[in-house]
């Protein structure tokens, strides 16, 4: 027993000794320089991040007290047959321990493992790109050893000290001197960050199940005006999507109309309500043209098919305006041909899988299961089970053995019941939420399928920016599956879109969503708290990520019973919020709605003059900055030179209050006051001296005023604009007395 007391103490001292005399020679290791002519990155021979200089400025960005490794290997339980007798089973980072340099190439060991990783780097003056190449692996002479899985690999992580901003979807530090940023040149290429109390930890990692080596992040540090032409040069090295140069276009800021049940028998009428409203886009909804997505067989309103909704595109060039395509994409259709008929399709993504526990015929209702199906999905039309080629529904399940799923109906859609003998697999097929599709199983050939036959149909009519709609209808990991598909659409677009939009964001997705998103539509009582909540919140945290969100979908309701509709002031409001973050809106061209609604001519001219403003750069910086308070209310006009004129402005009306709409602002010395009727039409009595009031058009000119019983009659329908010379508190009582107010 001293005897082995006495080898081990002698081991135990060797292998100390061992660790301090390579902790030694490290210590004595020089740090490894990286630079470029804007950085100096300097990690420590000890695996660690240490600094990070912008050279022009001098500025250092690393959190320096941060102890962080910039690579590490993670096991999802460890592998190697001495580290599981030590761990317990679970998820375990190694981080890296010692860094060589080797030419351009960077050699990392990690501790607790004998694995040695081999880093290539691509050194610009605009960015540092890292890619992981190989993975060696060193076997000891003694002890049970193999080659060990990983699952995740860090290729760098940086303690980047906070700044002023960080875009979250880009993965960028940022003020006004300097931007640091690091991001992916691959989908496969998981970024994230962390915050810290200092600092910011940035991370590019890579995922066993999506791709190990060769792909890659780069890192970017530079002056905040030079970033995203750092990220051009980037982008076109690595032949990623141009989103750079998207949010360079001219076109970037253009607003949309979207079509709704749009056919040529009336897309001259919506064409011109869009002109109206100063629209130079047009987007076409594919479910107007398309019975379903996957296949998107033609809807019997188009008999030509391509011939129709090219008919449609080439009238809204000839109208000076840009065509574009909403599209569902990483779905299919519920009543598509891959889900009906004797044979559905067997790439679709399934949640949960099963297995056969005694056998079933064609009639059988009950499926007796090998696993508990507790939890699983038991929501309206979401059941839908994939067994072979037969698809089944069911209605209920037992969660005690024996196992089943219960009420089963056979042979939906079309395919057909068949026999199937104890051990049969099956699974639960992806139903999305509304639920009128199932999700493609993206590591299948389906989703390049369906992207090819949207490359036809995008070019065939000729579009030219695109809405990925449905964005977070894919499998996980989302991260991932997000960006991937949402690429392999965009390789078949040709040309490649001017922007792109879509409803959600991944991080590679900056390069192909160059707009952001849109909104679903909000009822015309609650645009305002739900602009402030949502849309506005949004555009700014996405400017932190050198983008623009879409101020929509916004949508066109006519008064009635149940709502007071859309209103002049409404687009007022979401168009001067646009304004000021140099964003789109999206107007739903609701065709119906437009012909009866009795504003439209306002609603479309207010639209039409912001728009015109924006892209005019009729504002100044200061008065964007203004429009972005939420609460202050702006209404614009056209002065007699043609520029526009900004004026803040105060609702004196309620919706509650009656027909009449009412914002009071100053004007040339004068109280001002705009009103409509936001329903139909009627008259004002005015208890005032003829002489002290005005009454003009939004272009301003003179409206005739009656007088009657010693009273003024004033016209209310269409926008109106009452110049009274009285103080604004006077103005304002006269005002809301004469409609049959009082107070305020």
């Amino acid at each position: 027993m001293k005897n082995q007391l006495k080898t081990l103490f002698a081991a135990v001292l060797c292998l100390l000794f061992c660790s301090v005399t390579a902790n030694a020679i490290i210590d004595k290791l020089p740090d490894i320089i990286i630079e470029n002519s804007q950085m100096r990155l300097v990690i420590s021979p000890d695996g660690k991040a240490r600094s990070l200089i912008h050279k022009p400025s001098g500025q250092e960005c690393l959190d320096t007290s941060a102890d962080l490794p910039v690579c590490a290997i993670t096991q999802y339980r460890p592998y190697d047959n001495e580290n599981f007798l030590m761990f317990p089973a679970k998820p375990r980072t190694f981080p890296s321990n010692k860094v060589e340099r080797i030419g351009d190439t960077l050699r990392v060991e990690f501790e607790d493992t004998y694995d040695i990783a081999y880093i290539p780097m691509h050194i610009t003056d605009d960015y540092i790109h890292f890619t992981l190449d190989r993975i060696d692996y060193r076997i000891e002479d003694f002890g049970v050893k193999r080659k060990t899985e990983i699952d995740e690999f860090t290729l760098m992580q940086l303690p980047v000290r906070k700044r002023e901003n960080f875009g979250e979807w880009l993965n960028v530090i940022w003020d006004n001197d300097v931007a640091v940023n690091l991001l992916a040149t691959s989908p496969c290429t998981r970024i994230d960050a962390f915050q810290q109390k200092e600092a910011i930890n940035l991370y590019a990692g890579l995922d066993f199940q999506v791709k190990l080596f060769h792909a890659g992040a780069a890192l970017i540090t530079t002056s905040k005006d030079r970033l995203l032409s750092c990220i051009d040069r980037l982008e076109r090295d690595y032949n990623m999507p141009l989103g750079v140069e998207s949010r360079c276009r001219q076109e970037y800021p253009y607003s949309y109309y979207e079509l709704r049940d749009v056919t040529t028998d009336n897309i001259d009428e919506h064409i011109e309500y869009a002109r109206k409203g100063g629209f130079k886009t047009i987007v076409i909804y594919y479910v107007d043209f398309a019975e379903s997505c996957g296949h998107y067989p033609w809807r019997k309103e188009y008999p030509n098919g391509m011939k129709d909704l090219k008919e449609i595109t080439d009238k809204i060039y000839k109208a000076g305006m840009i065509p574009g395509l909403h599209l569902h994409y990483s779905k299919v259709g519920r009543n598509d041909p891959y889900l009906l008929g004797e044979e559905p399709d067997t790439r679709l993504n399934r949640v949960r899988n099963f297995t056969l526990a005694r056998p079933a015929d064609s009639t059988s209702t009950v499926l007796y299961i090998e696993e508990n199906p507790e939890g699983t999905q038991m929501e309206k039309n979401r059941t839908l089970l994939q067994i072979g080629k037969e698809l089944v529904l069911y209605t209920g399940y037992t969660a005690t053995p024996p196992y089943q799923l219960t009420g089963c109906t056979r042979g939906v859609g079309g395919s057909v019941p068949r026999n199937y003998e104890k051990g049969e697999k099956f699974g639960l097929l992806d139903v999305d939420d509304w639920p009128l599709f199932v999700r493609i199983d993206q590591n299948t050939g389906l989703q390049k399928e369906v992207s090819k036959r949207l490359g036809e149909i995008y070019a065939g009519a000729g579009f030219k920016f695109v809405y990925f709609d449905g964005a977070e209808d894919v499998p996980m990991p989302y991260w991932y599956n997000v960006s991937r598909s949402q690429l392999s659409v965009y390789e078949e677009l040709n040309p490649s879109p001017l922007y792109a939009e879509g409803a959600l964001k991944s991080h590679y997705g900056w390069h192909i969503l160059s707009r952001g998103n849109a909104f679903d539509i909000f009822p015309p009582e609650r645009i305002r708290p739900a602009m402030k909540k949502y849309t506005a919140r949004a555009a700014r945290q996405i400017a932190k990520d050198f983008t623009s969100v879409n101020f929509g979908w916004v949508n066109y309701l006519a008064p009635s019973e149940k709502t007071i509709g859309m209103q002049p002031d409404m687009y007022e409001y979401i168009c001067s919020r646009a304004l000021a973050w140099n964003s789109p809106i999206s107007l739903v061209g609701n065709l119906k709605e437009i012909r009866k609604h009795p504003r439209s001519d306002d609603n479309l001219l207010v639209i039409s003059w912001w728009e015109d403003a924006k892209l005019k750069g009729a504002f100044s910086e200061e008065q964007k900055e203004a429009l972005k308070n939420l609460d202050q209310e702006y209404t614009i006009l056209k002065n007699k030179k043609g520029g526009y004129e900004l004026y803040p402005c105060e609702q004196i009306t309620t919706d509650a209050e009656g027909p009449v709409r009412a914002f009071v602002f100053e004007r040339d010395g004068k109280t001002c006051i705009v009103y409509w009727h936001m329903s139909g039409s009627g008259e004002i009595q005015l208890d005032a001296d003829k002489r002290l009031v005005r009454l003009t058009d939004a272009f301003g000119k003179r409206v005739s005023v009656r007088q009657k019983d010693g009273k003024l009659i004033l016209p209310a329908a269409g926008r109106l604009f009452l110049d009274i010379d009285l103080p604004r508190a006077e103005a304002t009582a006269l005002f809301r007395n004469s409609i049959g107010l009082s107070g305020k």
